[in-house]
């Protein structure tokens, strides 16, 4: 059953709240899932680090609740989705479990510390994140959802079904299904294990069983195996997914049913690349952090979605999950929409990057954490690699540090036989030269295209990708002039020119370059996909040795590295990588066309197209047409490793043209016919309100979103790229508003007020349905401009 529904919440100690006749009538109402951070305070008191938000401290949860009569005699379990982090779970008093990892799922037995007799059950949470734990946003509370599960005493144990498929071809494909059963009996017992096997089309396909004698109070497998023809595979273009339905019976009665969803496909790693069904596939990937934007770390499904159909939008075909599990719901997605997936278990062994980070728990944690998140993960088929960790500073330990990456690559191994395990390793050559990077499978290198070559020629049989590539900044639609390669900017901004970065960044051009150039490369997988709470590089500290506050350069609160602002709105290196990962006729121009006081001076017009030639026009008149790869862009660099200052790239087309006031258009040719174009137009002053949402009906079913684009207008409804204007809201109906945003990363307005800013022209309101079907209207207004309303329609 879904656990999430009428909990209490008291932000501060509370003495005795585990216990039963605790009064916990003052504490607020609220339902799972819940971040507590995101609702701020933003405050300088907090660190900048780690998004400037009160996510430390301690945080209670409490749950009244009743077990019917017909459940003694069953087993009973409470379900943690995720909770951050160091949770203690105590029902009715009794504390029954522990778990420090606030990404990992967890569940305890409950079974005989309830009451059956129709008196209330109370089931306490106790959270206690610490400041200083994490190098980025991790929010805080119970976050992810919750369960209570009611089995019959034998029953399959959690995460108990593992599937894999020793053969796939277009002909056959043979299931492997390994479920593990538990007996809580006091008697061994005999049970049919059965399994059923349904195609994606929902049509029953094969069924096999067997017995399975299973020991008193103990577990053990069933190991079954069956073929299917003409099996419909999984890959990136067609994420096909079967399902298994395991019956447990005993004598005729069915005790349990267990449903998996598993993909057919094959994978492969070799020197030369990645293979996914036996064809070469390249990573287009992206590292993404697990919060929301303005709804935080709280998971709601739609949120997860949204952010990875944009991301498939850029050519994104594969996910770094930086730098810890995700939720269950971002891998089901993952699966749907056909992403690979590289799933990630920790940022830190031992040795600490920040103080109270999880080198506190490695020693008593680090094996059952890895194994669960396995064990959880292990029948995706999106998942192609286990990363045992990021940036891991034992790298340098040359006597301790290798031993500590095969303890955690043998742990992988005991549970997923079917997938390698990888490392995304910043240093070099050090891991290399220490026997660090070769108790992996599969090598990440961090920042290194112009090493490359190097480790291909030293380790000529090792595979490896780009696990971290760029990290390029920029803030949505802030141009700086003249285009320098600075540090940072008085604005505390960074110009969406696309080649500002820290020390070891560089942009995206440089990654391309040398991975066409060395094709034996699998791919990259850049920071950032979308921009994220926290790390507000390049303001504010130095990674792994600045371990105090970032506050020097506040309000500056939140990742400048995406290619999408965290709003969810594109920057215009959205639209380079669009440009170099699809084929699908692009053209991308920038920047805006509202320069008042520099007519006559030379501004920088970029195009990123994927096209074969571009011609520019202003107010009519041609600035001449580019080729594609052949008119190049000299572009300043300067980072680690690399001694060039200056870049050709021919991946972006460029113009110096003066200034003029109306129209600046680009007009893409293929083939020598038209194909598309793109039109900037100078703007008036802030007229009217423009909404768009995503989706004009929602599920009502109190956890689905509508996404509302707020653009403000001109009177002749061109674009204001500079706009600011303060936009109030009004929601009546059958939602309401979860959060508000405008991808700014200095603003410290609230992500859960009824009003925002326009940061560049646009902000955002996030509206969540109500239980009930109905008609959700939203309204906006702001002084001096005309305003608007939208209709969601809940269902």
């Amino acid at each position: 059953m879904n656990f999430n529904d009428s909990w209490k919440f008291y932000n501060a100690e509370a003495n005795g709240a585990e216990q039963v006749n605790f009064n916990d009538s003052k504490w607020r109402s609220l339902n799972l899932p819940h971040d507590w951070a995101i609702e701020g305070p933003f405050d300088i008191k907090y660190n900048a680090r780690s998004g400037g938000l009160p996510f430390h401290g301690i945080g209670w949860y409490r749950k009244s609740f009743k077990m019917d009569k017909a459940a003694k005699g069953k087993i009973v379990r409470i379900e943690f989705e995720g909770a951050m982090y160091d949770a203690y779970v105590w029902v009715n008093g009794q504390l029954v479990g522990n778990r420090p990892n606030g990404y990992i799922g967890f569940e305890f037995d409950i079974t005989k510390f309830l009451k059956y007799d129709g008196s209330n059950n109370i089931i306490a949470v106790r959270l206690k994140p610490q400041d200083m734990s994490s190098r980025w946003y991790p929010g805080a509370g119970i976050y992810r959802s919750v369960w209570l599960k009611i089995d019959e005493p034998i029953h399959v144990k959690q995460w108990g079904s593992y599937i894999t498929t020793p053969t796939v071809t277009k002909e056959k494909a043979t299931i492997q299904n390994e479920t593990t059963v538990e007996n809580k009996t006091n008697t061994a017992v005999t049970v049919k294990v059965k399994q059923e096997y349904f195609s994606p089309e929902g049509k029953s396909v094969a069924i096999v069983d067997e017995d399975l004698k299973i020991e008193p109070n103990s577990k053990a497998i069933s190991a079954l195996y069956t073929v299917i023809k003409n099996p419909q595979r999984w890959d990136t273009k067609t994420p096909h997914l079967y399902n298994a339905v395991t019956t447990i019976l005993q004598n005729g009665k069915e005790l349990d049913s267990y449903k998996t969803r598993f993909g057919l496909r094959t994978i492969a790693f070799t020197k030369d690349g990645f293979f996914l069904n036996n064809e070469k596939v390249r990573f287009n990937g992206v590292c993404l952090h697990h919060d929301n934007g303005a709804l935080g770390s709280a998971v709601y499904k739609r949120a997860d979605e949204r952010k990875l159909q944009i991301m498939k939008d850029m050519g994104t075909n594969a996910i770094r999950t930086s730098h810890n599990p995700p939720s269950r719901e971002f891998l089901d997605l993952c699966d749907e929409l056909g992403l690979l997936v590289l799933d990630e278990s920790f940022d830190m062994w031992k040795m600490a990057k920040v103080e109270n980070g999880y080198s506190v728990f490695f020693d008593q944690w680090a094996e059952r954490d890895i194994k669960d998140m396995l064990y959880r993960d292990r029948n995706h088929p999106s998942i192609i690699m286990w990363s045992t960790g990021n940036e891991i500073l034992e790298q340098g330990d040359k006597k301790n540090g290798w031993r500590v990456a095969k303890m955690l690559n043998d742990y992988c191994k005991e549970v997923d036989r079917t997938r390698p395990t990888t490392l995304g390793m910043n240093y070099y050559s050090n891991p290399y030269d220490n026997n660090f990077a070769q108790q992996v499978d599969i090598a990440g290198a961090n920042y290194k295209p112009s090493n490359y070559e190097e480790i291909r020629r030293n380790y000529p049989e090792l595979p490896f990708y780009g696990s971290e590539t760029s990290s390029c900044t920029s803030s949505r639609g802030v141009y700086h002039l003249p285009i320098e390669k600075y540090d940072t900017h008085s604005s505390k901004h960074v110009s969406s020119y696309d080649l500002i970065g820290p020390p070891w960044a560089y942009p995206p051009d440089i990654e391309f370059h040398f991975q066409e150039k060395n094709p034996f490369v699998m791919g990259e997988f850049i920071w950032t996909g979308f921009d994220y709470l926290g790390e507000p590089t390049p303001y504010g500290g130095k990674d792994n040795s600045t371990n105090g506050q970032w506050n020097s350069d506040w309000p500056s609160r939140s990742s400048y590295f995406g290619a999408v602002d965290l709003a969810g709105f594109p920057k215009d290196r959205f639209f380079l990588y669009q440009s170099h990962w699809t084929t699908k006729p692009m053209i991308h121009l920038l920047p805006h066309w509202n320069w008042e006081g520099m007519e006559g001076k030379e501004i920088p017009v970029y195009c990123y197209t994927n096209v074969d030639e571009v011609e520019l026009f202003i107010n009519g008149k041609s600035k001449g047409r580019k080729v594609k790869g052949k008119d190049l862009t000299e572009i300043k660099i300067d980072f680690f490793r690399y001694e060039p200052k200056t870049f050709k790239s021919k991946y972006r087309l460029s113009w110096n043209v003066p200034y003029e006031p109306g129209t600046l258009k680009v007009v893409g040719y293929k083939e020598g016919k038209k194909v598309n174009e793109e039109v900037i137009t100078t703007s008036g002053k802030p007229a009217k309100i423009s909404l768009s949402v995503d989706r004009s009906k929602i599920d009502a079913d109190g956890q689905d979103l509508a996404y509302v684009t707020i653009k403000i207008l001109d009177k002749n409804g061109n674009f204001c790229p500079l706009a600011d204007n303060l936009v109030t809201f009004d929601v009546k109906g059958a939602g309401e508003i979860v959060g508000v945003d405008n991808g700014s990363q200095i603003s410290l307005e609230s992500f859960q007020g009824k009003q925002r800013k326009a940061f560049n022209g646009m902000c955002l309101v996030i509206l969540k349905s109500s239980k009930k079907s109905g008609i959700m209207t939203l309204k906006a207004s702001s002084k001096s401009l005309k305003s608007a309303q939208i209709v969601i329609e809940t269902k």
